[in-house]
């Protein structure tokens, strides 16, 4: 992520108004407070706290929930995903295409030797599917540069202004 994210952090703490005030004007039906904590890159202060072990009940978080958590971490803060979809899909083609020609330089000195079947068609399913790849990767960056710019999150947040009239 670009965003240096706060380890152990779960959201929870004190937040001034200023703070509060950002949060509202970003217009996110879902916040990753997690992450717009640390990018937003107002001064923090925190207070070290070990958490005791809980002695009775369990907690409300279920399997489900705690895959939403990672997914909108994941889909929220990183490119990984979808670049190495792209990257994948751009690897296997080229590889799919070299094993072609390797397979057709073989077939015509071999003429003989090498049977019609099955490897031309999977040669050519391994190159559709790796073009596949590739191009759902290339539409993800492309849906991830639109939600950036309809996100609406600040360039800068200032802290002061000094010397200029309110």
């Amino acid at each position: 992520s670009e965003v240096e994210q706060i380890e152990h952090f779960t959201g929870f703490g004190l937040y001034d108004k200023a703070f509060i005030n950002v949060m509202r004007n970003l217009d996110d039906p879902v916040p990753f407070l997690r992450g717009i904590v640390a990018e937003l890159g107002f001064r923090r202060k925190e207070i070290p706290y070990e958490q005791p072990q809980r002695r009775a009940g369990i907690t409300s978080n279920n399997l489900y929930r705690l895959y939403d958590a990672a997914m909108l971490s994941i889909t929220a803060y990183t490119k990984v995903g979808l670049r190495l979809a792209t990257f994948a899909g751009g690897i296997l083609s080229g590889i799919s295409m070299l094993i072609a020609v390797i397979y057709l330089i073989l077939k015509l000195v071999y003429w003989d030797r090498f049977p019609a079947g099955m490897a031309p068609i999977l040669i050519g399913m391994l190159f559709l599917g790796s073009i596949q790849i590739f191009f759902i990767g290339l539409i993800g960056e492309y849906i991830l540069t639109i939600n950036q710019r309809v996100m609406k999150r600040p360039l800068v947040v200032e802290e002061e202004r000094i010397n200029f009239d309110e």
